[in-house]
């Protein structure tokens, strides 16, 4: 009996051997993620990936081949692409029915684009109206933007299940369990890791670990390396391939681009000014307890009760209220720049912020000096304009605004906007930032002189 087991494994092991070494030849670019992933026969798995190991399930794996020689090439395939986009990588509160929907429908839409025969199967059929669907609803196909959409449907379990069966290649349980459940599942050893805080260790990177950036695990920083250098090769690949690589390139971009922190970015704006606070840093407690020591309740000095920190006291928020922008994402941004905003550590307590509404006309001027009025606003905020769209009213009344000395230390202005308007000439003495929502739609070309932040619908 265990050398019929052993036998089969042998099987089932030349089988993905001979699917990997096919994909080598015909995608080249794909080198070293068809490298990265280690077969490891574990039964009752059927195929499954971490990103580390390639688990299979021998029995499966060779009834998958006797069916149709290519599903096993086109699994395959399907999950390296899960590791180039790093799918497997997922907060564990995301929908999983749904995430692995997504994921699995990005990949197979990849692979339907490279038109490789050796891994074209029969269920592409049955995959192009699900396309097709989605196409007329989102431009790029990723993982991220197919998830949200389905998400946004809000449809049963039982659809979902329903236009998985089209897409299903994998299993994902992996994904969502812990490493030590990883481990067992596995057959691993569980190893025991300790985790590193940002700021922790001796400073100079070269600690095992300490030179990931906090919450990333090796596999992933091997993925995300992998998917840069893909992308720098596909850029010179995606010319000799035509559209082929179209879709692998859509990907690419969308996983690899640089995920932009909102609240960091709103730092730029801020000033140095004294804030009511002790500060600890200047403060000598060797004096303070000699003096309670010596004079029994009466230090030799005090604690200083003010200290110089950066926060935001001026700045200037302009909102596109042209009728391409949605009011209900106006009102969102606005609030997620509040929540940042309120915060001790960002606002001083007198403050000086305008919230302009301009389409192609200035329409409203909302002077904020505090917290309190800040709240008044977004509770009572009112959309004005819906018309067409010009940028350069509101750099001109800021300019006003600052002949009629309204602004001490204009730190700069941000701008919501889709994008498609027109632009001023000449740069401001401030800076300025256009941002944006991804939505497939948005004009991203802003003057070099101006700031590009693009955010995700999730991300405000």
């Amino acid at each position: 009996m265990d050398e019929q087991v052993s036998k089969r494994n042998k099987l089932a092991l030349d089988v993905l051997r001979l699917s990997r070494n096919t994909l080598l030849v015909n995608l080249r670019f794909l080198d070293a993620a068809l490298n990265q992933l280690e077969p490891l026969a574990v039964e009752g798995l059927t195929l499954a990936t971490d990103g580390e190991a390639l688990a299979y399930d021998p029995a499966h794996v060779l009834r998958l081949y006797r069916d149709e020689r290519e599903a096993v090439t086109r699994a395959y395939l399907h999950m390296v692409l899960h590791g180039v986009f790093r799918h497997m990588f997922v907060h564990t509160l995301v929908d999983h029915h749904v995430w692995d929907l997504a994921c699995d429908i990005a990949a197979e839409y990849v692979i339907a684009g490279l038109g490789l025969k050796a891994a074209t199967t029969r269920r592409e059929l049955l995959q192009k109206s699900v396309y097709s669907e989605l196409q007329k609803e989102i431009k790029q196909l990723t993982a991220e933007k197919i998830y949200r959409y389905y998400l946004d449907k809000q449809l049963p379990p039982e659809k979902i299940a329903e236009l998985r069966g089209a897409f299903y290649n994998d299993d994902h349980r992996l994904w969502y369990m812990s490493e030590a459940e990883r481990a067992l599942a596995l057959g691993r050893p569980v190893s025991v890791s300790v985790s590193v805080e940002p700021g922790e260790g001796d400073g100079d990177g070269e600690g095992e670990g300490t030179s990931l950036p906090f919450g990333v695990s090796a596999a992933e920083a091997r993925w995300s390396e992998i998917s840069r250098q893909m992308q720098m090769d596909m850029e010179t690949f995606s010319k000799q391939q035509g559209d082929r690589a179209g879709n692998l390139m859509q990907n690419l971009r969308e996983v690899n681009r640089e995920k932009y922190d909102y609240t960091a970015f709103l730092k730029k704006f801020a000033v140095r000014g004294e804030a009511m606070k002790i500060n600890d840093e200047e403060f000598d407690y060797v004096y303070y307890t000699y003096g309670l020591k010596l004079y029994r309740k009466m230090p030799l000095i005090e604690p200083l009760e003010y200290k110089e920190v950066k926060r935001i006291r001026e700045f200037v928020i302009a909102i596109d209220t042209s009728g391409s922008v949605a009011g209900e994402q106006v009102q969102t941004f606005l609030q997620k720049t509040y929540n940042i905003l309120k915060s001790t550590e960002s606002f001083f307590s007198k403050i000086n912020v305008h919230i302009i509404q301009c389409d192609a006309t200035i329409q409203e001027d909302a002077k904020i000096t505090s917290q309190e009025e800040f709240d008044a606003y977004l509770k009572n905020m009112t959309i004005h304009g819906l018309g067409g769209t010009d940028f350069r009213p509101v750099f001109s009344y800021v300019d006003w605004l600052r002949e009629k000395k309204e602004f001490q230390n204009l730190k700069g202005l941000i701008y919501f906007t889709d994008g498609f308007g027109t632009f001023p000439a000449k740069k401001p003495d401030y800076e300025t930032a256009f941002v944006f929502v991804d939505d497939g739609q948005n004009n991203y070309d802003v003057p070099p002189w101006a700031i590009k932040l693009v955010l995700q619908k999730e991300e405000i």
